[in-house]
């Protein structure tokens, strides 16, 4: 009965349902930043002009950038987190201590302030870690705009997190959160969080970047690159002739509608181009290491197959280009491009590419607040790119999302389970952290489908891309569009996942012949209250389903199974723990009964949800 998993359940559709509410505003950015990199010593000097534009209908008089590269200096916050957590992150720790303890001044990271001004006065600031706290000279007025201008300094820490020099393959750079970037200001106010290791939230604007080096170094990122045919290395016109002058060589970038900006460069890059005829142009750049050759060019056309899974199942790829660049610690998601380990059995080169792919449409397309609704990115990312590597990587798995479902049970038998409310930062282990966002974030979109139906889920993401593109959805937003789609009231399935650690356990509580029918008692033991599906299995091998509604859901889902017989039984009301219902069936004839066929619901105890006659 366990192994009864229906057909039908994982086809995708599409939605062109599309709405936004007027009352909705975020603030923008136009960063105009040139940096002159010194690849011997991992310095740079940058200037950043900053016009920033206040939508919202505030006064503000302070504003907060990150500083992020100061994370990595001994005493950091982030140092200080990494020597009192549980479960330290294994890439940070060396020997059983923090990495970032043993960091001489030459190896750790920076960044500085120099001078700043409004509008060509000088304004105070004061520097706080990863956070620099600015007083306006003049309070930036609703709808109007200011400029800031900055001179600033940096140092490239040792690889320890994410950014860095020298990673463990050998990449000279990896530019992750390197430059004075502006804190987000929402409805909910200012988001200046130190920088943990954790997660991020920025503001949408335009960048203009110009980056100096060594000419030698090969360089790869997020934006358009605006003089190809002076830089070369794959990037110029065919037939192009390229002339380096001097020892340095400017790369100018344009990106456009995009929250952050990144680049990694090594003097050991191989660039390869593939021109998509239906997406954007694909960029590879990699270590020219024998070792890896191989696996990289064909990494090339499942790069194609996840970005045409993805833009049909969500929604279209909004840029023209995008990089996948050997760098980093792992695997991360950045504007245009992400930078992932290289030296990869080809099945993780391929995952690890997935699923920062699809962090392109869940956080740099749909940019939630990933400090404080990790879940929405993580978990969004692992539904989608779970079912993308079912079909690119033909996987053939009946239900692709079991990975997730099971660590989430592991997670509730730990008992070290917290709300996924928690802010990313706060969660008491890794372990907590990883399994909430990712996994559980993740079942939150397949056992919505159970609820409200696979179709509608499927429009639900498809509306949710649409209407929130380009901008900061939060979860009521996801919530109502699921229920827009579907008609159905959802606010008890987000209060009760997201916000508390109550579990779904239903079981069979009794079986009993009446009349020659048969007389089942279900029973919630869990406090999350559900739906439920029962399948009925006779012996003569006919199967028919019975949908019994959750009463405050206010609507009944399509038959999932629509080649089997279904009775719709009156809904439940979630206070009444118990639920009796007859079934037209003769217990005689009956050779099991099972709750929820497609386990999709996350029942935490699945033995008490088959019942089958003893022999």
């Amino acid at each position: 009965m366990k192994n009864i998993l229906l057909p039908a359940l994982f086809a995708l559709f599409a939605s062109q349902i599309s709405g936004q509410s007027t009352s909705y505003w975020q603030q923008h950015v136009d960063y105009t930043m040139s940096i002159d990199m010194d690849v011997e010593t991992f310095k740079y000097e940058g200037v950043q002009e900053l016009v920033y534009t206040n939508n919202s209908p505030d006064t503000l008089s302070r504003v907060y950038y990150h500083l992020f590269f100061n994370a990595f200096q001994p005493g950091s916050q982030m140092d200080a987190r990494l020597q009192s957590i549980a479960d330290p992150d294994n890439r940070m720790i060396a020997n059983g201590k923090s990495r970032i303890m043993s960091l001489n001044e030459t190896e750790i990271g920076f960044l500085h302030t120099n001078t700043l001004k409004q509008d060509g006065q000088d304004i105070s600031f004061q520097e706080e870690g990863t956070i620099l706290v600015v007083d306006l000279a003049k309070p930036l007025l609703p709808g109007k705009k200011t400029t800031l201008s900055m001179t600033f300094s940096g140092q490239v820490p040792e690889q320890i997190r994410r950014s860095g020099r020298n990673n463990s393959e050998g990449v000279a750079l990896s530019m992750t959160q390197w430059y004075p970037k502006l804190c987000e200001y929402d409805f909910e106010g200012w988001h200046p969080n130190p920088y943990i290791a954790r997660e991020f939230h920025g503001v949408w604007g335009d960048f203009d970047v110009k980056i100096t080096l060594d000419k030698n170094y090969i360089l790869g990122g997020s934006g358009y690159l605006q003089n190809p045919n002076e830089v070369g290395y794959g990037y110029e016109a065919p037939g192009t002739k390229i002339k380096r002058k001097g020892k340095t060589l400017t790369w100018h970038f344009i990106a456009p509608q995009v929250h952050d900006f990144t680049w990694a460069a090594d003097p050991e890059y191989l660039h390869d181009v593939v021109e998509m005829e239906d997406g954007p142009t694909l960029h590879f750049l990699y270590k020219n290491n024998p070792d890896i050759l191989e696996n990289w060019k064909n990494l090339q056309p499942k790069t194609e197959e996840t970005m045409r899974f993805l833009s049909n199942n969500i929604g279209k790829y909004p840029y023209k280009q995008y990089s996948v660049i050997q760098g980093g610690d792992g695997g991360m998601e950045y504007a245009m491009c992400t930078l992932i380990t290289g030296e990869r059995k080809f099945p993780s080169l391929v995952g690890v590419m997935v699923h920062e792919m699809a962090h392109s449409w869940f956080q740099h397309v749909l940019a939630t607040n990933e400090s404080k609704h990790e879940w929405m990115d993580e978990g969004f990312t692992t539904f989608i790119s779970s079912l993308c590597m079912n079909e690119v990587m033909n996987q053939k798995k009946d239900n692709p999302f079991g990975r997730s479902y099971s660590s989430y049970f592991a997670l509730v038998e730990s008992g070290r389970e917290m709300p996924q409310g928690t802010h990313a930062d706060r969660y008491a282990s890794n372990f907590a952290y990883g399994i909430s966002a990712y996994s559980k974030g993740s079942i939150f979109l397949p056992q919505l489908g159970y609820v409200i139906g696979q179709e509608n889920l499927m429009k639900t993401i498809r509306k949710y891309f649409d209407d929130f593109k380009f901008k900061h959805p939060t979860p009521n937003d996801i919530k109502r569009t699921a229920e827009k789609v579907s008609g159905f009231e959802l606010d008890w399935y987000l209060t009760d996942w997201t916000q508390t650690t109550n579990t779904i356990d239903y079981a069979i509580d009794t079986v009993q012949a009446v009349d020659g029918k048969t007389n089942v008692v279900l029973e919630r033991k869990g406090l999350m209250p559900m739906p439920v599906d029962l399948l009925v299995v006779g012996k003569d091998g006919t199967q028919k389903t019975y949908y019994i509604p959750l009463q405050m859901m206010r609507g009944e889902k399509t038959n999932p199974y629509p080649n089997l017989e279904r009775v719709i039984k009156p809904d439940w009301g979630w206070a009444h723990p118990k639920y009796e219902l007859i079934l037209d069936e003769s217990l005689e004839n009956i050779d099991g009964i099972a709750i929820d066929p497609s386990q999709l619901m996350a029942d935490v105890d699945s033995s008490n949800n088959v019942y089958q006659p003893k022999p």
